[in-house]
């Protein structure tokens, strides 16, 4: 476990291996922003908002449907946008490798904060890869 902390390639699970699968960590860990890593907040207001409004006010009610909607909105372009980046770059640098499943990779690593990565971050925010 300590050295799948550390990022050691022979101790990550099969899904972690791999050069494209590293690219894709380094992207979203090099990202400055992403909305992503911050919707855990969002969420989090939301549903203090719920409890707020209250339930059965058919407008109100509406109004939290719609931030909902929009959230996962958000994450599904975003994951799409940067799954589509990473798959180009991977490409371009590792002719020959699958690339398939690396959109929701990008995905899954982007939601978590930045300090519960497993593995952990290898770049620093704003690094180019």
């Amino acid at each position: 476990m300590e050295a799948m902390r550390k990022g050691e390639e022979w101790a990550l699970p099969v899904k972690d291996r791999g050069p494209v699968k590293a690219l894709a960590r380094d992207y979203v860990d090099s990202r400055r922003i992403m909305v992503s890593e911050y919707i855990l907040f969002a969420i989090f207001l939301l549903i203090i908002a719920v409890f707020i409004v209250g339930h059965g006010k058919n407008s109100s009610s509406y109004v939290v449907l719609l931030i909902e909607i929009g959230i996962v909105a958000i994450i599904a372009l975003e994951s799409v946008y940067h799954g589509l980046r990473v798959s180009r770059l991977a490409k371009e640098r590792f002719p020959g490798q699958s690339t398939k499943g690396i959109t929701w990779y990008v995905c899954k690593r982007a939601v978590k904060l930045r300090s519960s990565r497993i593995p952990p971050a290898r770049v620093a925010r704003g690094q180019a890869i």
